[in-house]
């Protein structure tokens, strides 16, 4: 099959083995994948892996091995073989406490898509776990439902901190995530806070009713805005967003992490100590409310998509998101 494989460089190649499924995984034919800042780490060194990249993606279930003999439909599986689907990451155990607990994604066996020890979805067909599976809505395409994912991370931040409509609060980075960030928590009427360096950038955000700021107007109105907001969301993938958000944070206020890098940030925890303020990571998230924004057309995703290129141009697709002018590029298998 067709890959987009990362083995000694970045490479496509058309005679990858295809999947062979376990028990309780499906085959999935992709439909369109899209390349993700993690990816663009991921070709830097992080997390040291090698295979098929990629874990964005929407495609068709066309085959099932269930448990337990039980056709094409196994007990408990709520994605029989033609279902349109988007997959949830982090695959766990099922045994481990954590599984069983219901945060698979911490499951210390766990295998991530595209990103740990298993292979990604940049090719002709990926398995997944079936309960990783969640059918798209008719309501949402394909390029629409690639954004599940990133759009689910988004929501993550919801379930971590208890925001107030009264609150002010500040996202910092204008790439894919920063932006789908301020537009969930703009959802929730706080005064939300888009800052980055790309005019372009933020009209996506801005068009959709949330506030901007560019990086250079803040640092020359530096007064105004230092340690003047409740919560700061760091989504700028750089090893300095740290520093700046510590900048931002009211005393007792929240900082969320989104950036996964692939170098070492040197960190002074002394403002946290000094100010008493709250760090919390954030990665992935609930798929459920992810879908029902898509379904809704609560937030509009499209705005974002910078490209749609076929599986022969994908290593195109990479240079132009490695400049940094870009948000989504999609890779076309269909």
């Amino acid at each position: 099959m067709k890959a987009v494989l990362f083995k000694n460089g970045l490479r496509l190649v058309d005679d990858y083995p295809e999947p062979s499924l376990k028990q309780g995984e499906a085959l999935v034919r992709v439909n369109m994948a899209g390349v993700c800042g993690t990816d663009l780490e991921i070709i830097k060194g992080y997390r040291g892996f090698e295979g098929v990249i990629g874990h964005e993606f929407c495609g068709v279930v066309e085959a099932v091995k269930a448990k337990s003999p039980a056709g094409n439909r196994p007990e408990g599986s709520l994605v029989p073989v033609g279902t349109r689907v988007v997959a949830e990451i982090n695959c766990g155990c099922s045994w481990c406490e954590y599984c069983r607990h219901g945060i698979k994604n911490h499951c210390l066996n766990r295998t991530v898509i595209g990103i740990a020890g298993r292979e990604g979805c940049m090719a002709e067909y990926v398995a997944v776990p079936l309960e990783n599976l969640y059918p798209v809505p008719d309501e949402a395409t394909d390029e629409e439902a690639i954004f599940t994912e990133p759009l689910a991370a988004a929501f993550e931040i919801m379930e971590q901190v208890c925001l107030k409509p009264s609150d002010r609060v500040a996202v910092l980075g204008d790439g894919r995530l920063g932006i789908l960030s301020a537009l969930v928590l703009n959802l929730t009427r706080a005064d939300v806070n888009l800052v980055g360096k790309h005019s372009q950038k933020l009209a996506v955000a801005s068009d959709q009713k949330v506030k901007t700021i560019l990086l250079e107007n803040l640092f020359a109105q530096k007064e105004a805005y230092e340690k003047n907001y409740d919560l700061v969301v760091e989504a700028t993938g750089s090893l300095d967003g740290f520093e700046l958000a510590c900048a931002l944070v009211k005393p007792r206020g929240k900082i969320v992490l989104k950036s996964t890098t692939s170098g070492k940030a040197e960190l002074s925890l002394t403002q946290l100590v000094v100010n008493e303020i709250t760090a919390v990571g954030s990665r992935c998230g609930p798929f459920a409310p992810a879908l029902r924004a898509l379904e809704e057309k609560a937030i509009d995703v499209r705005p974002m998509i910078s490209g749609r290129y076929k599986f022969e141009q994908a290593l195109k697709a990479f240079e132009l998101c490695k400049s940094g002018d870009f948000l989504k590029m999609l890779i076309d298998f269909r």
